[in-house]
């Protein structure tokens, strides 16, 4: 039976913000830029672009890994770190607030976690960053050995194993080496890294229920950071028992996944998850070092035990060994007061924030607020709009906790909270600056505002699908039904390129791309505009049915057994026919009416 989780917080939706404001306030080597709550970048304090003359090293992700990323800023580690919402990846403009927070002459490098929404906003804002001017480069670190290749197009998660990689990365830039050393390096260190993690119990989400998926005498293998279901669920065994085989399937020739055999030398990283006390973590270590040595017959060169990389309040931990040499031992050795890497708390306390050196970039369209507002007077467009928007975004809101439960089975159970989110900002900022008369701009103003607000890799999915549409509208204020069926397929396709998934994937495009289909079959075959509206809203629910029968190859889907995705509809499809059918039927009823 699930049960509202208990947590000592305030606000769940504060609760990164606050974090990051007890974090600084904890350790003076550290500071926030003054960009709350958009903005979650925590930075080194003693840095200043214009005069910083190494390389910077930057990561980041969603929040609820602590003290993954931002404990590890600090000289000889990262230079800044960039939080999102829980488990959701940062937008755009947090990273590139970090990037020209930091970065100098000598350039950035960007460490990311291999997650699509992850590699989405991190790689726009480095492609962003570069048409500045700044000297950018990406590592992804993909160490999760606990699922067999092939994986789709989603790859091996990024997991634990990304700590070290801070490490390398970081002692390297300190010894002032380029952007293209230090990236190499980094890049190498993710090569000889591997990963798996077991779990006791299931992690929960601030302001959510605990989830009642694992029973009391069971235990995961090869889950993920995100709540996600492991591998397999199997009775509880004893630790030294799982430690073996954790070990084993890190080790296993079959999938090759790290460089390490007999007669290999090795770093060990014991990891809690969370929720696991310092006693069980030893225990751990204390079977895994001699388990490597006698049954493995590798050389361990260090052992890392503690909580570096949780998913929230999670009860287990994960291991990780990283083949290792001199150079390797050099930077893992190097002094670093990233307080996590160890704790370092000792200097005067400077001011817990400072000024961002640029202004925020805004996340509202370039347009001025004095050209963008809701016009006095609507057109039949603008009203159609108005009805449109306002049906599609409160349905998205009526299915929230419908998409959470879902999202729980198949991912990280936060799909109906982030879409609740971005439904409730388009509600409010169409109140007061959407240009309704203008359906161009109306599209692009969407797309603002959930680039604001939503985050994570729907956040960016939707920012692309509305901005692709925007650019196919631009030029027609009031556009015939075969344009937005255009401007519909266009969208489509971008997301498609910059995302990686088609249809068939078991994502959001088994919905729209059925729709989108239908509404230019039908308009082609001379029906009405809204006869063909309603016609293609029908094609994408039953597009979403097809979802429970699929096996998913993107997004964190694509890390559970296919078998226990069977007859649950993928969450961000449902939400996309969801919002498109009650467009549907609120044009028809306003045309009709």
């Amino acid at each position: 039976m699930a049960y509202q989780g208990k947590k000592l917080i305030n606000d769940p939706n504060a609760v990164v913000t606050e974090f990051i404001e007890g974090l600084v306030e904890t350790y003076p080597g550290l500071q926030y830029l003054d960009g709350f709550p958009q903005i979650k970048v925590v930075l080194r304090a003693d840095v200043s672009p214009s005069q910083f003359d190494k390389v910077a090293v930057i990561s980041g992700g969603g929040a609820g890994h602590e003290p993954a990323h931002a404990g590890f800023v600090g000289p000889g580690m990262l230079t800044a770190a960039v939080s999102g919402e829980v488990f959701a990846s940062p937008p755009v403009d947090s990273i590139l607030a970090a990037i020209r927070a930091v970065t100098g002459s000598k350039g950035c490098l960007l460490i990311v976690k291999n997650y699509t929404g992850d590699r989405l906003n991190f790689g726009l804002a480095a492609e962003q960053a570069k048409s500045e001017g700044y000297k950018v480069e990406m590592v992804i670190v993909g160490d999760d050995c606990a699922l067999p290749p092939p994986r789709g197009i989603a790859g091996r998660r990024g997991l634990a194993g990304t700590i070290l990689v801070h490490k390398v990365a970081g002692a390297a830039a300190d010894a002032g080496l380029t952007l293209t050393e230090v990236a190499g390096e980094a890049k190498q260190a993710a090569e000889l890294v591997g990963t798996m993690g077991v779990a006791l119990s299931v992690c929960t989400l601030p302001g959510l229920v605990t989830s009642d998926r694992l029973d009391a005498d069971k235990m995961e293998i090869g889950l993920g950071i995100h709540g996600e279901p492991g591998l397999a669920v199997v009775d509880l065994q004893p630790v030294d028992v799982v430690v073996a085989h954790v070990l084993k399937q890190i080790l296993s020739p079959d999938t090759g996944y790290v460089p390490i055999t007999r007669g290999s030398n090795v770093v060990l990283m014991v990891n809690g998850l969370g929720a696991t006390p310092m006693m069980e973590l030893m225990i751990a270590t204390r079977k895994a070092v001699p388990e490597l040595q006698l049954e493995h017959g590798v050389a361990v060169d260090r052992v890392y035990t503690g909580s570096f990389m949780t998913s929230l309040d999670m009860a287990g931990f994960s291991i990780t060994l990283m083949k290792s040499d001199p150079l390797i031992l050099d930077r893992l050795d190097a002094s670093t007061k990233a307080p996590y890497w160890p704790v370092a708390v000792e200097g005067n306390r400077p001011p817990a924030k400072i000024p961002i050196p640029v202004p925020v970039p805004q996340s509202y369209s370039s347009t001025t607020d004095e050209t963008l507002s809701q016009p006095q007077e609507l057109t039949k467009l603008g009203y159609t709009l108005e009805a449109a928007i306002e049906a599609a975004a409160n349905e998205v809101i009526a299915l929230r906790d419908d998409l959470n439960e879902w999202d729980a089975k198949a991912g990280d159970g936060d799909c109906g909270t982030t879409m609740y989110r971005g439904a409730s900002a388009v509600l409010e900022d169409m109140k007061k600056r959407y240009p309704m008369n203008d359906a161009a701009e109306t599209v692009n103003e969407i797309g603002a505002t959930i680039r604001r607000v939503m985050g994570g890799t729907s956040g960016i999915l939707y920012d692309i699908l509305c901005k692709a549409a925007y650019a196919n509208l631009k030029g027609h204020s009031e556009p015939t039904a075969q344009e937005w069926a255009n401007a519909l397929e266009a969208s489509l396709a971008a997301v498609s390129k910059y995302g990686g998934a088609r249809a068939g994937y078991r994502t959001m495009l088994d919905a729209l791309v059925p729709a989108c289909t239908t509404l230019k079959e039908r308009l082609d075959a001379g029906d009405d505009a809204v006869t063909a509206f309603i016609l293609s809203s029908e094609a994408a629910m039953a597009g979403v049915e097809s979802t429970k029968n699929m096996q998913a190859q993107a997004g964190r889907s694509s890390y559970i057994a296919p078998e226990n995705l069977v007859s649950i509809p993928d969450p961000g499809a449902m939400a996309a026919a969801a919002w498109y059918r009650a467009a549907a039927l609120a044009v028809a009823s306003k045309l009709k009416s």
